[in-house]
């Protein structure tokens, strides 16, 4: 799980809350708002959404962002048994699949359009990872999409 920031036409600002699966690169979601942060009790909100389809993973890989040091965020990973892998301070190589996403992300969709607004920015982030998670082979994957990926490894 990671962060980003950038703005729409109007220079609003927004961030964005990526979250993937490391096991099969899947990405899971992609949180967008208008804000500094998106503060922990948001964050875990969104985690519950995710999980409801997804389930609760047994770690989440982190930097050591507020957002993720806090006790809301701790507390609910505690009630949910999930560990916490904190990566080393300054140390984004530890969280490689997320900065590999990220960088795919900025250049094929943030870098790629001028958004008016929210809503567009989400509805093209959405219409993108569907793209991504069903249509596009990674060669980490043995050139399958993270969904035919998963699907294989869940019917072994």
């Amino acid at each position: 799980m990671d962060f980003m920031s950038d703005s729409s036409c109007n220079q609003r600002r927004f961030r964005t809350f990526n979250v993937i699966d490391d096991f099969n690169r899947e990405a899971l979601g992609i949180d967008i708002d208008i804000a500094v942060s998106l503060p922990a009790g948001r964050v875990t909100r969104y985690l519950d959404k995710l999980a409801e389809y997804h389930g609760y993973p047994l770690k989440i890989r982190v930097d050591n962002g507020p957002e993720f040091t806090g006790k809301t965020f701790i507390n609910w990973a505690k009630s949910h048994d999930i560990a916490i892998d904190y990566i080393q301070p300054g140390s984004p190589y530890q969280n490689g699949y997320i900065e590999r996403f990220n960088r795919t992300y900025r250049t094929e969709v943030l870098d790629l359009y001028l958004f008016n607004n929210l809503a567009q920015a989400r509805r093209i982030t959405e219409e993108w990872l569907t793209i991504y998670n069903t249509k596009r082979p990674h060669e980490a994957l043995n050139n399958m999409t993270p969904i035919e990926y998963k699907t294989l490894k869940q019917a072994a």
